[in-house]
């Protein structure tokens, strides 16, 4: 029996070379013992992804001629392989080095067992690795500073516990977003500090040291509160996206189940209020607009000009059936603008884009993605809901090419205004409306396209197609490809 110490929880060098040393010298997975010395602390470096330390090759073959024959000769692995595994050693699964070097010992024989979806091995690992994801996201969401009083220059602190340990891995993402400040994150496992020069890295905190509430947290509930939109609860969603072993450590948590409790009168009270009316100026400028917009001319130069124009717009027959018109909303100027195809039910009778089943699944997959919302600028190609009616149903209809045409005026306002350097067409309605041709999308998705305006097209699936796909193994693989391409698009726009 072979026993393998590794230095920390997280030591991905050290198993490394270990496994490499192992495998070169043909000793079989049930014949390791791999642990931890507890006793030292010994942090590897914080590095950018989440395993800390990147894989410079995929080669595992030992640097001189191996001391056996037996399944000693070099073997080179997929770098997918070593990106998983950075990730996998991150987990707290205690058999997560046994479970890595397994694979390994696999991989000589069985080439592309890493793209088996079936094999038991692999599909744990990625279910690992995806929780290690989850919990990073978690963290860069839910880490909230605290002023610490009678520190000698402004300092903030703050407790976390991670899902997994993710904190060194997590930490330059700290950085870069609190780079002027001093700040210090403790969790159990490791703490990391930045000094405005240095990033530091020490063992583990207890819960008593986490900081004491400061007078600033106040002033962020209210604004909590202030934001929270009754008519976009889901409680189920909700909890996946913020659950409950972290509300501890959340200032705004201690008001989630009264605001949850009153969301149906107070969503009840918003249907029910009147809705607000433009100024004299704005109405004047609208109208002006939707007939400048019937030959082309004058455009509007703020989002509320637009607003109001988009109501009054006869560009098209569309607005005869539907209740309002649906403009963008968001962020302006911003990096990353999302245009889908048209409103649905729920977005035509609340006036806002993407808050029906099709907004959960985009928000599901945006919060994964790691791409805040609340940055970018959310659109459709097509601003007023096209549908028929079947029973006591409106039954969603695709918008010909004429209609597409005929707002993409407004479309076109809305990038003037908000300046995107990345576009990211959600279907093929929303490819014909920016691009002003038929696009494929699985021909185009997963690159950058360069558009006439300067800006980068990035081309994907709309949520509403996820929520279609009868099979479930394909709804997985699409979902995946989605949640890529969201990826791939902030990080085009450096949101990510």
């Amino acid at each position: 029996m072979r026993v393998v110490r590794l230095v920390s929880e997280i030591d991905f060098a050290g198993w490394r070379t270990a496994a490499r040393a192992l495998r070169a010298e043909g000793v079989e997975p049930q014949a390791v013992v791999w642990t931890v010395e507890r006793e030292l602390f010994s942090p590897p470096p914080c590095g950018e992804g989440v395993g800390g330390v990147s894989a410079a090759t995929s080669e595992l073959a030992p640097p001189s001629p191996p001391p056996s024959s037996q399944g000693g000769r070099g073997f080179t692995v997929p770098a997918a392989f070593l990106e998983l595994a950075e990730q996998v050693i991150l987990h707290r699964a205690p058999d997560r080095f046994a479970l890595l070097y397994r694979i390994l010992w696999r991989l000589e024989r069985e080439p592309r067992l890493i793209d088996n979806p079936a094999d038991a091995d692999m599909a744990r690992a990625r279910d690992m690795a995806k929780a290690v994801s989850r919990a990073a996201h978690k963290m860069k969401a839910f880490v909230r500073f605290r002023l610490v009083e009678g520190a000698a220059t402004e300092t903030y602190a703050a407790w976390f516990e991670p899902a997994h340990r993710v904190t060194q891995a997590v930490a330059p993402f700290f950085v870069r977003r609190f780079t002027a400040m001093d700040w210090t994150i403790l969790t159990p496992d490791a703490c990391v500090a930045w000094d405005g020069e240095r990033l530091m890295v020490s063992e583990g905190a207890d819960p008593a040291d986490a900081p004491s509430e400061d007078a600033q947290e106040e002033l962020w509930r209210t604004y909590y509160a202030s934001i929270f939109n009754p008519a976009r609860l889901n409680p189920k969603q909700m909890r996946q996206e913020m659950p409950k072993r972290y509300w501890r450590n959340l200032p705004e948590a201690a008001l989630i189940p009264d605001l949850i409790a009153s969301a149906q009168d107070r969503a009840a009270a918003m249907v029910a209020a009147p809705p607000r009316q433009p100024s004299d100026r704005v109405l004047k400028a609208a109208l002006r607009h939707s007939r400048d917009a019937s030959f082309g001319q004058g455009a509007p130069t703020t989002l509320e000009e637009l607003e109001a124009g988009v109501q009054v717009c006869r560009r098209c027959d569309l607005w005869r059936d539907a209740t309002q018109g649906v403009p963008g909303e968001g962020a302006h100027p911003a990096p990353l603008m999302f245009v889908g195809e048209q409103p649905g039910d729920q977005e035509d009778l609340a006036g806002r884009p993407f808050v029906g089943p099709a907004g959960q699944m985009f928000d599901k997959a945006l919060a994964e993605a790691g791409v805040p919302r609340d940055r970018a600028f959310v659109t459709n190609a097509v601003k007023h809901f096209k549908h028929e009616v079947r029973g006591k149903r409106r039954i969603h209809k695709t918008a010909d090419r004429g209609e597409v045409s005929a707002c993409r005026w407004w479309l076109d306002a809305e990038r003037r205004i908000v300046r995107p350097r990345v576009i990211v067409m959600l279907g093929a309605t929303a490819a014909l409306g920016v691009i002003g041709k038929p696009t494929p999308i699985a021909a185009n998705r997963g690159k950058a396209l360069q558009l006439p305006d300067q800006a980068q097209g990035v081309v994907t699936y709309h949520p509403s197609f996820l929520l279609r796909v009868p099979d479930a193994e394909a709804k997985a693989r699409a979902y995946a490809e989605f949640v890529a391409d969201l990826r791939m698009a902030g990080a085009l726009a450096g949101l990510t």
